[in-house]
């Protein structure tokens, strides 16, 4: 429902923050490293995502979209609930937790408080292959001005296809054609190939 809220910082804590948009003042819950990531500028924007339950409705901030697409992967888990999820991004980086996740370090994911050795195991069986086929720049904040290629490389991993594999094939198209293709055109012979 809300993709980010954006608006004067009138509260901030380590596990949540008060953002006034537009004569609205918004309660958002964050994790520690959302926290460290505001600093202490008056004006802020939170990725958000809000939580839906019968007696509550919940807005979850981050920082980053990277941190918010994690929280949505661990939250996919059965038995990880939004408030493990931020007490996961709150115990260590998103970028450590994706690597341990992807690198199967139960040790570190056991680490987190709340996180038994059975639920660590999950998260690792069932994310392993969903942010290894993201990669390891899912994290990060995507450029405003993107190439033909990277706008087409990135529809194609949202379609499902493995970003290796999509990207030598895109490689392979653009070197056909000269580099003078569209986005659409790129996608469509990348999809014949794929």
């Amino acid at each position: 429902m809300y993709d980010y809220i954006s608006g004067k910082l009138m509260f901030k804590s380590p596990s949540y923050v008060v953002i006034d948009a537009g004569g609205v003042g918004y309660h958002i819950n964050i994790s520690v490293n959302t926290y460290s990531g505001i600093g202490e500028d008056e004006k802020c924007k939170l990725f958000a995502w809000l939580h839906v339950k019968e007696d509550a409705h919940t807005l979850y901030g981050f920082a980053t979209e990277g941190e918010r697409r994690l929280f949505l992967h661990l939250i996919s888990i059965s038995g990880i609930g939004p408030n493990t999820a931020r007490m996961m991004l709150s115990s260590i980086t998103p970028a450590e937790i994706q690597a341990a996740i992807v690198n199967g370090n139960v040790s570190l994911i056991q680490r987190i408080k709340g996180i038994g050795p059975k639920s660590a195991q999950r998260i690792i069986l069932e994310l392993q292959d969903k942010l290894r086929k993201e990669g390891p720049d899912t994290l990060t904040v995507v450029p405003v001005s993107q190439t033909v290629k990277d706008e087409a490389l990135s529809a194609l991993v949202m379609l499902g296809f493995a970003r290796n594999t999509a990207e030598k094939v895109l490689d392979q198209e653009i070197k056909k054609n000269n580099g003078e293709l569209t986005v659409e055109e790129l996608i469509k012979f990348a999809l014949k190939t794929l």
